[in-house]
């Protein structure tokens, strides 16, 4: 929760990234990152700028998201369209994924992964 409008909390978390060495300069596009704080979800905003984009556009792809996002409220909708998030889920799992997952042994992992 913040009070921070949705601009300024973006400018806020990239000074956090930085303060953890995150050079935005010297990155490859969607390559690897010291930290990366994303903005999921304003309430109900929608917002599409150059400079920032909610809900975020790649939420309904991504597992290792919508998992730890549906716990804390399995009834979210998408502001956009009010398709149910648990929607995305499903189709994601039945899909064979949703991308990326955490080490084996961890929470959320790659059902075709053996846990260690």
């Amino acid at each position: 929760m913040t009070t921070l409008e949705p601009v300024p909390l973006l400018s806020r978390l990239q000074a956090i990234e930085a303060e953890f060495g995150r050079d935005r300069s010297r990155e490859v596009r969607r390559g690897a990152r010291t930290l990366d704080l994303d903005i999921l979800l304003c309430d109900s905003l929608v917002l599409d700028t150059p400079e920032l984009c909610v809900p975020h556009p790649l939420l309904s792809e991504r597992l290792f998201v919508l998992v730890p996002l549906l716990e804390l409220d399995p009834d979210l909708r998408d502001p956009r369209t009010g398709e149910r998030m648990a929607d995305w889920r499903a189709r994601l799992e039945a899909a064979g994924g949703g991308g990326v997952y955490l080490h084996p042994g961890g929470s959320y992992t790659d059902p075709s992964i053996p846990e260690a």
